[in-house]
Order: structure tokens, then sequence, then C-alpha cells
């Protein structure tokens, strides 16, 4: 069972890892969107109806994947005056606080998501701007995707907490 449960961790790091570069595309793509907005709105004086939106979507999407990443990496802000003052022992004790009380976080978070997700699912949620895209719908969508995506990169870190296999927190989060 040891065996599995490290395979499922080191599996879902890895996933995190290369879904967390991904999302640096969807930055990038952000900037290119952007800097047409300038040149088309300043150069042509004749700006774009999808930029603004386009930007937003690219930008939630890679922040809320990107959650993997960052808790992989266990590089969520932390308070590390406190773990300087408690000591090693008790902050490891207080790492598995953390998690836990995240997972319970994001699992009511993933729980008050899902209704909505699957609402957009059944009938459509449109913009209502000039582009009138399906942002809402996606992105209370991605929103869910996103809860469950955490809870599994959660389960992974605490996996590797029991372990004794956490990659080192100390130094600056």
């Amino acid at each position: 069972m040891r065996d599995l449960l490290s395979r499922y961790a080191t599996a879902m790091d890895r996933f995190s890892v290369f879904v967390g570069h991904g999302c640096s595309i969807l930055f990038f793509a952000c900037i290119i969107a952007s800097a047409l907005e300038v040149v088309m709105r300043y150069g042509f004086d004749s700006p774009t109806s999808w930029s603004t939106e386009l930007s937003m979507t690219l930008c939630a999407t890679a922040w809320v994947l990107a959650v993997g990443y960052v808790t992989e990496r266990n590089r969520h802000i932390s308070i590390t005056m406190l773990e300087i003052i408690v000591g090693a022992k008790v902050w490891h004790i207080f790492r598995l606080v953390q998690l836990s009380a995240a997972v319970v976080a994001v699992g009511l978070l993933a729980l008050a998501t899902s209704g909505p997700a699957m609402k957009v699912l059944a009938r459509t949620e449109y913009s209502g701007t000039a582009m009138n895209s399906l942002q809402p719908s996606y992105l209370k969508v991605l929103l869910f995707v996103g809860c469950l995506f955490y809870l599994f990169q959660l389960a992974a870190n605490i996996i590797r907490w029991f372990q004794g296999t956490e990659k080192e927190t100390a130094g600056g989060h």
C-alpha cells in the first residue's frame, strides 16, 4: 500500500509540475493580447472587443490551474517567522495542521462550486459583453476542476508528510 501511495504522490507531483509549466504559456498569450490591444487602441484608434475578456480568461485559467504546482512546491504564502520561532519539530506538526485545514477549506469550496458548475453544463451562460463569450460558464467549471486538482495535490503532499519525503519548506515561501 505504501508503494502505491508513493507512486500516486509522484505521479501527481509530475502532473502538477507539467501543468504549472504549461500555464506560463497562458500568461505569455495574455501579454500578447494586451500588447495587441494597446497597438490597436492607440496606434489605429480601433480597440478590440475581445482582448480584455480574453486576457481575464487566460490569466484566470493559469492562476487556477497553477495551484497544483504551487502546492507541490510548497510555495504558498506562509508566516516564516513562526517557523523560526517554534522550531523544526513543532513546525512539522503545524505543516500537517496546515494541510488538513487546506483540505477542509478547499473541500468546502469544491462543494460550493460543484452546483454552479453542473448548472452551467446543463444551461450555458454568456458574458453579455460585446463579445458575448462563454466565459462565465467556462470559469465556473474551471474553478470546480481547479478545486479538485488542488485536493489531489494536497493528498499527495499529505502522503509525503506521513512518509517523511515531503520537500523542504524552510528558507522563504
